[in-house]
């Protein structure tokens, strides 16, 4: 289905009858709506709650942003996400986010945005040199190899997509951008999970995270890279799910 979200249509799926406590995916740097694959329907059959997927403007078939994205773009997406979830009729969300989306849903839920609880999948607080090394990777695939014609599958303007990711995080001033003031401020559970062989992140971001904000729990996963839901999701659910029951009282 298709959302009207100030002015701009976004692709959105609902899992389940809506109302009440509800699962919100926010998707990675270059994912969307079908890149979740799966997972949503599986925690939310695990945990008995209904879920909202969305693609943000520019990804999956969501309509076109505007371009170039500033480099506090995912501020930006914190800010518009209030509006998102009243367009979905989500008044009680959980927030599962990724990479991009669980930064997201740092800022928005240290901003005083509603929330239940916070997942955190691959979170980015702060830059890191071996992050920014993989995104300059990823671009010469994009480029040189194959990761255009793949990306291409899930997204109606795939160069949208990409650049609107990719280049904020190598601009030279993206070194500076940081999320740690905004930790003591959230109010509610965390659950951190992290692949101990993620591409894009160190046990820095879960550090960080853990001196920042009062209620963080951490799930560490072994043979797992910067997508737990993918390279380890039966862990990944029972984390989750777990978690979500005795701390979200779902």
């Amino acid at each position: 289905m298709m959302l009207s979200v100030r002015g701009k249509q976004i692709e959105a799926r609902q899992i389940g009858s809506p109302g009440g406590p509800t699962l919100v995916f926010l998707h990675e740097g270059l994912g969307s709506v079908g890149l979740w694959r799966d997972f949503p329907d599986r925690l939310a059959e695990a945990t008995g709650r209904p879920a909202f997927v969305y693609s943000r403007a520019g990804y999956g078939q969501s309509e076109r942003t505007e371009m170039p994205r500033p480099i506090r773009y995912m501020h930006d997406e914190a800010g518009l996400l209030p509006d998102v979830l009243e367009a979905a009729g989500v008044e009680d969300p959980v927030l599962i986010g990724h990479s991009d989306g669980a930064s997201i849903s740092i800022i928005h839920a240290g901003s005083g945005g509603k929330a239940r609880a916070l997942v955190l999948l691959a979170p980015h607080v702060l830059t890191e040199e071996m992050g920014l090394r993989s995104i300059a990777k990823a671009r010469e695939a994009y480029e040189r190899g194959d990761l255009r014609q793949r990306l291409a599958k899930h997204h109606k303007d795939v160069d949208a997509a990409f650049w609107g990711w990719n280049r904020p995080w190598l601009d030279p001033e993206f070194r500076q951008w940081n999320l740690e003031e905004f930790l003591p401020r959230i109010q509610v559970p965390i659950l951190v999970v992290q692949g101990e062989d993620d591409e894009y992140g160190t046990q820095a971001q879960i550090e960080a995270i853990q001196r920042g904000a009062r209620d963080v729990e951490v799930l560490l996963l072994q043979r797992c890279g910067h997508s737990p839901h993918r390279d380890q999701p039966d862990a990944t659910l029972r984390g989750i799910s777990s978690f979500l029951q005795r701390r979200a009282k779902l």
